[in-house]
């Protein structure tokens, strides 16, 4: 058993209520791609190329969608328009299982020291700070002892809300003011995580604007000076991404994989959007695990990524 492995994947009426809006927003579309035809031939493939590129799963990944159902129509001769759906679902399901990277791999095997260090990354207002909020008062709930490291210095309101959460959550912070060093601040949170013998370390880092090259940099020192006091850390870099921002979510994910060793992603705000097919274009072209995705205001509607689920939620 991992260390991890107390946390419950999506509870099946929070995912449905989630993806209440990609679900309306696909199936009206599909219904209109495919009005008035009996079989799926060419142009309802186009169409539904269109649908999918629209629900924000992207082009790349639509295309080896298409691909997919091309090649079942012409192995199987005919296949009805009353049939898309399952078909589509049974494609999209088995994209996701071959580039699944299960949420077992580095997540659960490498926990023989302590602390797991996770160094969450991603652009102001994706939600970062209230997933470490969420993640620390699970992991806390699950009897785990968990320390922030509030390495956000750029904005006091950041340390501010931080501090918050940590109360929230009753675990331990370190912080220092506004301006501080941030790998200074992330060195002292593992010090201390050391001696106190903590399970799970999460330091928030800066809302770093994805075309700042000196901002990504920090990200390098911050990562170096944490090695000096743990060799491991850090275990996870998760970047947390707006899955309400459709393609601008791909392309922060485009440019943080490029500059850092991002091993997980969080998709965030999965109920407030139509674009929920995003999850599926993050996770196949980046073949980067969506760790966890985002369902609602609760602490308890972060919840881990079920692939399986979350098609089934989709097309149910």
């Amino acid at each position: 058993m991992g260390i991890f492995s107390f946390l419950s994947k999506s509870n099946k009426e929070t995912l449905d209520k989630g993806l209440a809006k990609t679900k309306e927003s696909v199936f009206s579309k599909i219904s209109k791609a495919i009005v008035g035809k009996s079989k799926v031939d060419a142009d309802v493939l186009d169409n539904l190329e269109q649908v999918l590129v629209e629900s924000d799963v992207g082009i790349e990944t639509s295309l080896k969608i298409i691909d997919r159902i091309e090649s079942r129509v012409a192995r199987d001769k005919y296949l009805s328009t009353t049939e898309l759906n399952t078909i589509l679902k049974e494609e999209i399901e088995a994209l996701l299982m071959e580039n699944d990277m299960t949420t077992e791999s580095s997540f659960d095997k490498s926990n023989d020291s302590k602390p797991y260090v996770i160094m969450v990354v991603g652009v102001n207002g994706v939600g970062k700070t209230t997933t470490i909020g969420k993640l620390a008062y699970q992991f806390k709930k699950a009897g785990k002892s968990v320390m922030l490291g509030a390495a956000d210095t750029f904005r006091a309101a950041a340390i501010d809300q931080l501090n918050i959460w940590a109360e929230r959550a009753e675990v331990d912070i370190v912080s220092q003011t506004m301006g501080s060093d941030p790998a200074s601040v992330a060195f002292d949170t593992l010090k201390s995580a050391v001696a106190k013998q903590a399970d799970i370390v999460l330091i928030d880092t800066a809302g770093r604007l994805h075309n700042k090259i000196g901002l990504m940099n920090e990200l390098s020192k911050i990562r170096n000076v944490m090695k000096k006091v743990v060799p491991h850390a850090p275990n996870e870099v998760l970047l947390v991404l707006d899955a309400s921002t459709g393609q601008n979510a791909v392309e922060q994910a485009k440019q943080f994989t490029a500059a850092t060793d991002v091993n997980s992603l969080a998709l965030t705000k999965l109920d407030g959007t139509a674009k929920g097919g995003v999850v599926i274009g993050i996770s196949d072209q980046f073949k980067v695990p969506v760790r966890y995705i985002g369902l609602g205001e609760k602490m308890e509607d972060l919840q881990l990524f079920d692939r399986k689920a979350f098609v089934e939620s989709l097309f149910n």
